[in-house]
């Protein structure tokens, strides 16, 4: 049962700021984990969001970190990435078939690593194709995004093991 969200998970993985800072990858980022550098704004966001149209990406982080965003701007944008991050996912005949909780794992990965990063989880993506959501989740164990994520690559494993949704409140050790 989803007791959360996508948004929500989302927010508690990414966080949410309003100012323009620099991720773990050292990228300028805004909102919930919208990496400028590489996505900057689309242009129905640079319209709603600046009123403008056209800019490249160096004049969009510019002028956001002057400006920052709105806590309904960022969410706006992440409505954005969420109905990317799920388009794309979609492209996997064996997503469909997954739980909700399971679908928010892939998508949750898809706008951490990026599309090309959630594929090179091929092992992963061999036991989801058909079904073997324990050893796809230990799949996701042996990995660098494993270590670097911390508490978000534990609490998906577990969702991923489970098909249940996540506690909040839930502490893991950061050590296995």
């Amino acid at each position: 049962m989803v007791k959360h969200s996508l948004k929500e998970q989302l927010i508690l993985h990414e966080g949410l700021r309003l100012r323009v800072y620099p991720c773990t990858a050292g990228k300028k980022t805004i909102g919930v984990g919208r990496n400028l550098e590489a996505a900057g704004l689309y242009p129905e966001e640079q319209n709603r969001i600046l009123g403008l149209k056209d800019l490249n990406k160096d004049q969009v982080i510019y002028i956001l970190e002057e400006r920052g965003i709105t806590k309904d701007e960022a969410l706006y944008m992440l409505d954005n990435d969420i109905a990317v991050c799920t388009k794309d996912v979609k492209q996997f005949f064996w997503f469909k078939y997954l739980n909700p909780i399971r679908q928010k794992i892939i998508v949750d990965m898809r706008l951490n690593l990026g599309m090309d990063g959630l594929k090179g989880f091929r092992r992963m993506i061999k036991h989801l194709e058909v079904g073997a959501y324990f050893n796809a989740a230990e799949e996701m164990k042996d990995s660098k995004w494993y270590w670097e994520v911390k508490t978000r690559s534990r609490r998906l494993v577990k969702m991923m093991a489970t098909g249940h949704d996540y506690d909040p409140d839930e502490q893991f050790d950061l050590t296995k």
